[in-house]
């Protein structure tokens, strides 16, 4: 068994010993089936803000993996058994014949979510769950997914094709205009990386992609820089921003994604 990250200078400090600690029991459950544990999100756009940020990670392993391996591992790795010293860990397990295809399903294995600030999940079935957010994290780990153990991102987990990426970026937007659950900074920051994701087919960390959009959109430069001043606070702290305009900006980004799509079907 290992405790030992791959690259601990590729994470920030204060996650260094929970993350050994994940890979060291995810190790230990999964033995010889383990292929891959991968930084993704936050951390592997090297974004992550202490106290704000979720810890997000992508296990892949083989398909002779037993099942009771998934159950117990949730049960291993669930805050306060293992405290999280992040907002949360949002962990996702997939099989590796899944990964190793590009594909617009959700498609994983268990999908765990647990810690200080995010509520408690545990799914083993795919099909309940809407497949944009786990496409867009395997399109994040491709790109950009830091080693925490095993192979390389890019050798394991295929790049979504692109119109199930679109797809799946339209969806999101369509999940942050509700509101429900989320906050309003984050909303717009993830707004204005899915814009940047349209305009470059490369996925920015959330306060580059928004200093993009400020820069180049002055009608919603006001939104934007109020959004990234809050983000610079913890979740608790985080301040309102107006419902019309933070809607009148989402509803922009969704243009934005439309007419990449309907680009892309010119050429």
């Amino acid at each position: 068994m290992t405790r030992t990250l791959a690259d601990p200078h590729s994470v920030p400090t204060e996650l260094r010993p929970y993350l050994q600690e994940v890979v060291h029991r995810t190790h230990a459950l999964c033995g010889s089936h383990l292929v891959s544990v991968i930084a993704v999100g936050s951390v592997a756009l090297g974004d992550y803000r202490h106290g704000r940020s979720d810890t997000d990670v992508t296990v892949v392993v083989d398909a002779s993996l037993p099942g009771r391996a998934l159950s117990d591992l949730a049960t291993a790795l669930a805050h306060p058994a293992l405290p999280c010293p992040a907002a949360g860990l949002e962990l996702v397990v997939y099989d590796a014949d899944f990964t190793a295809r590009p594909s617009g399903a959700a498609g994983y294995l268990l999908d765990l979510n647990t810690g200080p600030a995010l509520p408690d999940r545990v799914s083993f079935d795919p099909t309940r769950s809407p497949a944009f957010w786990y496409v867009i994290d395997r399109s994040v780990a491709h790109q950009a997914g830091r080693v925490l153990y095993g192979r390389p991102a890019r050798a394991v987990i295929a790049e979504p094709a692109r119109p199930d990426l679109l797809t799946a970026i339209r969806a999101s937007i369509s999940e942050h205009s509700e509101g429900e659950g989320h906050l309003a900074d984050n909303r717009v920051l993830n707004g204005c990386r899915s814009v940047h994701f349209c305009r470059t087919g490369r996925w920015p960390a959330k306060r580059r992609a928004a200093e993009a959009v400020a820069a180049s959109e002055e009608r919603f430069r006001p939104l934007v820089r109020a959004a990234l001043r809050s983000y610079e606070r913890p979740r608790a702290a985080a301040t309102a921003l107006p419902t019309t305009d933070v809607q009148a900006f989402l509803a922009w980004v969704a243009a934005c994604v439309d007419e990449t799509v309907a680009a892309d079907r010119r050429e």
